[in-house]
């Protein structure tokens, strides 16, 4: 197996001629998972060698613009490249409290209709990980969603016991997002690669052995 990570933007606040704001690919065998989508996103990956239509999932850290502004236009050009398909899987998105609500009403104020389902999963965060002041509860904004029809995901709360939030437990990753302090609440991922068993190659192993038992038969 391999993984390649590949900075689509380094930048912050908003894009630059030479510098993109926020965005990483992490590519797995033929699926490609972004994390964070500033403005500016989907014309970084024109340039790079990743194809836009292998993102299978997509994790936003935090709901500052130039983290996230740039994800209902990549969306729509996905959505334009895409063909009607009743047994394709969902794009899913994890993000804090109020990510669901945004791209619904982008979507639904723009008049955009996507030709694949989404599935946003939404990490509810806690008081402490901002300035008081700056913390927002947007647990009421997703009563017009909910009527829509749309795949609501899931609803995920920090596990006491592993300080951390579940996202993903496939045969191969793991991924948790961990609270971060921001001014506003933030996340960041870990992708942890499950153990697996080597492959020996048994032939081999026998056309070596003679080897080292020439220089390793006890005395």
């Amino acid at each position: 197996m391999s993984l390649e990570v590949t900075f689509l933007g380094t930048g912050s606040a908003y894009p630059g001629p030479a510098r993109a704001a926020s965005a990483l690919a992490l590519r797995r065998e033929g699926h490609c998972w972004l994390f964070d989508c500033a403005e500016g996103t989907q014309t970084q990956l024109m340039r790079s060698h990743l194809k836009a239509g292998r993102i299978t999932k997509i994790f936003i850290t935090h709901l500052h613009g130039d983290h996230f502004f740039g994800l209902p236009g990549l969306l729509c050009t996905l959505s334009l490249q895409s063909s009607p398909d009743p047994n394709k899987p969902p794009v899913d998105i994890y993000g804090p409290l109020g990510l669901r609500s945004f791209i619904w009403r982008t979507l639904e104020l723009s008049h955009s209709q996507l030709l694949f389902p989404y599935v946003v999963h939404e990490l509810v965060p806690t008081r402490d990980q901002c300035p008081a002041e700056e913390f927002k509860d947007f647990s009421s904004l997703d009563k017009d969603e909910a009527s829509s029809g749309e795949a609501q995901g899931r609803i995920i709360h920090l596990d006491p016991v592993e300080n951390s939030y579940l996202l993903v437990d496939d045969e191969q990753f793991v991924v948790k997002a961990f609270q971060l302090f921001h001014r506003i609440p933030s996340f960041g991922f870990a992708v942890e690669e499950k153990p697996r068993a080597g492959k020996l190659n048994v032939q081999k192993l026998k056309e070596i052995g003679n080897y080292f038992d020439f220089f390793f038969l006890p005395s």
